[in-house]
């Protein structure tokens, strides 16, 4: 990995804190596919885009309805 993407990471890391208020470092808990017979949904202000097989790290399980993830694009 360069130093331009190790920056790149790391600042898109910070600004994934800053936007969930998040403390800590990021540790992926687990990863999870979204079902691929699921219609694809847009993201709003804190919700991911989903499309159907995409495969998702899992941060933080939040509640029984919601979970903190993001997706290929650290996003």
């Amino acid at each position: 990995m360069t130093l331009k993407a190790c920056k790149k990471e790391q600042k898109i890391d910070r600004e994934f804190q800053k936007k969930f208020k998040f403390e800590g470092s990021i540790k992926v808990l687990t990863q999870m596919m979204v079902d691929p017979a699921a219609t694809e949904k847009r993201g709003g202000a804190k919700n991911l885009p989903l499309r159907p097989g995409e495969i998702l790290d899992v941060i933080q399980f939040t509640n029984q309805e919601q979970i903190l993830c993001r997706n290929s694009q650290r996003r």
